[in-house]
C-alpha cells in the first residue's frame, strides 16, 4: 500500500472510530456505542500497522481533549474516569490481537479465517474488558463483582454481536476492496 493510501485509511479510520464512539446510548457508567465493532472492523480490515496506527492515534486524540470519544468528549478526564479503562484497553487489546493475528496464519477456508479473525477479536475486547473492569473498580470505588455487573455484564451479548457484525463487515469490505486484501497479506 503506498503511503499516501495508507495515511488515507489510517484518517479515516480514526473519524470512524469517533463516529462509532458518538453513536451513545447511556447504560449506567459505561455507555454502549459502535465503538468496539468499529474497532474490530479496523483491526481486521487494514494491514496490522496501519490498524495499530490508527488505534492508537485515536486514544491519544482523544487523551488530549479532541471530542472523539462517546457522548463527544474527549480529555483526561474521561481516561481516568469510570470508561477510561476500557479506552487504554482498546490499545493493549489491539496489540495482542495483532500478535493472534501474526502468530496464526491465514488459513485457506473461509471458516477458519472467520474463527481467526473472531479468536483476535475476543483477545481484543477481553483486554479491554480487563482494564475498563480494573479501572472502574478504582475510580468508582467498587468491588470486582459490583465492577462487573455494572461494567461488563449489561454489554457481553451486545458485544458479541458488534464483534460479529465487525468481522462480517471486514471480510465484504476486503472482497470489494482488492487493495485491502493484498495489503494484509
Amino acid at each position: 500500500m503506498s503511503r499516501s493510501r495508507s495515511v488515507a485509511f489510517c484518517g479515516l479510520s480514526i473519524a470512524l472510530l469517533a463516529v462509532g464512539a458518538w453513536v451513545t446510548v447511556p447504560l449506567g457508567p459505561v455507555p454502549f456505542t459502535l465503538q468496539t465493532m468499529m474497532m474490530v472492523f479496523v483491526l481486521l480490515l487494514l494491514p496490522s500497522r496501519e490498524a495499530l496506527i490508527s488505534i492508537f492515534a485515536y486514544v491519544a486524540i482523544g487523551a488530549l481533549g479532541i471530542p472523539v470519544f462517546s457522548g463527544m468528549r474527549g480529555g483526561m478526564g474521561v481516561m481516568l474516569g469510570t470508561s477510561g479503562g476500557f479506552i487504554y484497553g482498546f490499545a493493549l487489546g489491539a496489540l495482542l490481537a495483532v500478535a493472534v493475528l501474526r502468530f496464526w496464519p491465514e488459513p485457506s477456508s473461509k471458516a477458519a479465517s472467520y474463527a481467526r479473525e473472531g479468536v483476535a477479536a475476543v483477545v481484543f475486547l477481553a483486554v479491554s474488558y480487563l482494564c475498563g473492569w480494573v479501572q472502574l473498580m478504582a475510580v468508582a470505588d467498587l468491588g470486582p463483582a459490583a465492577a462487573f455487573l455494572a461494567g461488563i455484564a449489561p454489554f457481553i451479548l451486545l458485544d458479541a454481536i458488534k464483534l460479529a457484525i465487525g468481522v462480517a463487515l471486514a471480510h465484504s469490505v476486503r472482497q470489494a476492496v482488492p487493495e485491502l486484501r493484498k495489503a494484509r497479506a
